[in-house]
């Protein structure tokens, strides 16, 4: 049997970078990280040093993850890299990603940047899609283009990835 997907993205649901900035959430762990696109998106800044990303994981959620009926990739504009610097933290082996195809860039339909390559790259297969900026016309979307079952999983990034949301997961993949 194949496990449905469970397509991740980074910021928002496993590092919730909007909440306060002066209060680490509860059970998250602080860490200073500089992947490419980081260093990269910083060297352009004029008169200062490359200074780390500030991210939140909680170690906790990479056995929850592991613990769900899902084959796990990463949909996240850290790609690769986040098996370098988010899955080690989270003790989560190297996971596949999608490869997309306009990091960042504008849909012609309003759609999120990574709706068309998501739906691409699930190739019929059902899945989840856990992020924090999608929005019902992704949602549409996704339902009129993709010939399974399929679920936009709206994260809070002030919050992240919370208890419920793993039990939703869960009972979403057994139903599926």
């Amino acid at each position: 049997m194949t496990l449905p997907l469970l397509l991740l993205d980074v910021d928002g649901p496993l590092n919730p970078y909007a909440a306060p900035k002066t209060r680490r959430p509860d059970g998250y762990d602080t860490y200073r990280l500089l992947p490419t696109w980081w260093a990269d998106r910083q060297a352009r800044r004029p008169g200062g040093p490359v200074r780390p990303l500030r991210v939140w994981l909680n170690p906790e959620h990479g056995r929850e993850l592991l613990a769900l009926p899902y084959e796990l990739v990463w949909a996240t504009g850290w790609m690769g890299e986040a098996n370098t610097h988010i899955g080690p933290n989270l003790g989560l082996p190297e996971l596949p990603y999608i490869q997309w195809t306009d990091l960042f860039g504008e849909d012609p339909g309003g759609l999120h940047w990574k709706t068309r390559d998501v739906v691409t790259w699930a190739d019929g297969r059902p899945f989840v899609w856990v992020d924090d900026e999608l929005g019902p016309q992704d949602t549409a979307w996704i339902a009129a283009h993709h010939p399974g079952p399929a679920l936009t999983f709206h994260v809070d990034p002030r919050l992240g990835l919370l208890a419920d949301d793993f039990a939703a997961l869960r009972e979403w993949a057994e139903e599926a």
